[in-house]
C-alpha cells in the first residue's frame, strides 16, 4: 500500500510543477490533463469542462487537472452546501464546486500531495474565493468530524487508492445523514491483462487500480451507501496513442484486445437518513 502511495504521490508532485498531464513526465503515466490534448491522454480527459465554466478561472487551475469527468456539475450542488473533494489536486473542481454552493456553502479540498495543496492555494487566492479549505490528508484517514458534510466529489481518485473499502467507509462517515457521494472515475469492464495490474506505472495512470462496474457497487454497498448507481460516461479506444500511455508495457495486439474495457464512470450514491 506504501509503495502504491509513495509512487503516485511523486508522479503527481512531478505532473503539477510542470503542469504535463503527465504524460509529459519522465514517467509517461498519470490520468491525463485538461490543456494534454491529442498529444496526451485526450481520450481521457478532452470535454470535460466548458469554456464558460473556465473562463473565470486561473489559466494556473485548468492546466494543473487530471481528471476523468466533471464531478461538480453532474453532483448538481445546491446553495449552502458543504462540500468534500476527494483527492482535489490543483483545485479546479473546489473552485468551480464553491461558486454553485455560494458564499454560504462550504468546500473542502483533501490531498496528501504538498506540491498539489501549494497550487490549489495559488489558485484559490488567484480566483478571489474564501469559502474553500485544502486540507492535507489520505483518503483512507479523512480530517473531519463524523456527519460533516453534505457531499463527496471526486475526480479519477478512488482508483488510485490501495484500500478502497477504507476510503469508502471513512466517506460514509464523514457524509451527512441523507448526504450523497457523486464522483468520476475510472472502471474496467472485464479485467485486463496481469502485466497491466501489477504495473505500478499503470496504477499511477489510473487503470491498474480500477474497479470493475459490479465491484464498485458491491463495495459502496458494504460501506453502506444506498441508492447506489455507476453510469458509463465514455468508453476508451485502446488503440490510440493516447491509450499507449494508459496501458504501458502492452504490444499493440494485446491494447487492441482490451478494447472496449476501460471506461470513465460517474458514480453515484447516498448515505441513509
Amino acid at each position: 500500500m506504501e509503495d502504491i502511495r509513495e509512487f503516485v504521490r511523486k508522479k503527481y508532485a512531478v505532473a503539477v510543477a510542470g503542469k504535463t498531464g503527465c504524460c509529459g513526465d519522465a514517467g509517461g503515466d498519470c490520468c491525463g490533463g485538461v490543456t494534454a490534448g491529442a498529444t496526451c491522454n485526450g481520450a481521457v480527459t478532452e470535454d470535460l469542462y466548458s469554456p464558460d465554466e473556465l473562463a473565470w478561472l486561473p489559466e494556473e487551475a485548468a492546466a494543473a487537472a487530471f481528471g476523468c469527468g466533471n464531478p461538480s456539475a453532474l453532483a448538481e450542488l445546491r446553495e449552502g452546501e458543504v462540500v468534500l473533494d476527494l483527492g482535489s489536486g490543483a483545485g479546479l473542481d473546489v473552485l468551480l464546486s464553491a461558486r454553485r454552493v455560494g458564499p454560504r456553502g462550504k468546500v473542502y479540498g483533501l490531498d496528501m500531495t504538498d506540491e498539489m495543496l501549494a497550487a490549489a492555494r495559488a489558485n484559490q487566492a488567484r480566483a478571489g474565493i474564501e469559502n474553500v479549505e485544502f486540507l492535507k490528508g489520505y483518503l483512507e484517514e479523512i480530517p473531519l468530524p463524523d456527519n460533516a458534510v453534505d457531499v463527496i466529489i471526486s475526480n479519477c481518485v478512488i482508483n488510485l487508492t490501495a484500500d478502497k473499502d477504507r476510503v469508502l467507509r471513512e466517506a460514509f462517515r464523514v457524509l451527512k445523514p441523507g448526504g450523497r457521494l457523486a464522483v468520476s472515475d475510472i472502471v474496467v469492464r472485464r479485467p485486463l491483462p496481469r502485466k497491466v495490474q501489477q504495473s505500478l506505472a499503470a496504477w499511477a495512470g489510473c487503470v491498474a487500480g480500477a474497479l470493475q462496474e459490479q465491484e464498485y457497487r458491491e463495495k459502496l454497498a458494504a460501506a453502506g451507501f444506498v441508492d447506489i448507481g455507476v453510469e458509463i460516461t465514455r468508453v476508451y479506444d485502446t488503440k490510440s496513442r493516447a491509450a499507449a500511455a494508459l496501458l504501458p508495457g502492452l504490444t499493440d495486439e494485446e491494447r487492441r484486445q482490451t478494447g472496449g474495457a476501460l471506461a470513465s464512470a460517474f458514480v453515484r450514491a447516498k448515505k441513509p437518513c
